[in-house]
């Protein structure tokens, strides 16, 4: 069981895994939200979108979600940092 301590440690792998459970199979849309398709407007105010090949900075901010997608546009996984 993993240590939790309140104030000290965070739970940014439970955000994590609930952002990954929400976007990973359906492709980023601008203003459409369903099943297959998830809205942009919808993701954290940080937050960037990651493609193949794409160049990235490799600063770290904690609460900053990175959704990365196929060449296709769907999400293949997202991460915190």
């Amino acid at each position: 069981m993993p240590l939790v301590v309140p104030g000290v440690t965070t739970n940014s792998s439970n955000k994590t895994e609930e952002w990954q459970n929400k976007l990973v199979g359906k492709k980023l849309h601008d203003s459409e939200h369903n099943e297959t398709m998830f809205c942009k407007k919808e993701l954290p105010e940080h937050h960037r979108i990651i493609a193949p090949g794409q160049m990235v900075t490799r600063d770290f901010h904690e609460n900053r979600l990175n959704v990365h997608v196929d060449e296709s546009g769907t999400v293949t996984h997202v991460q915190h940092g």
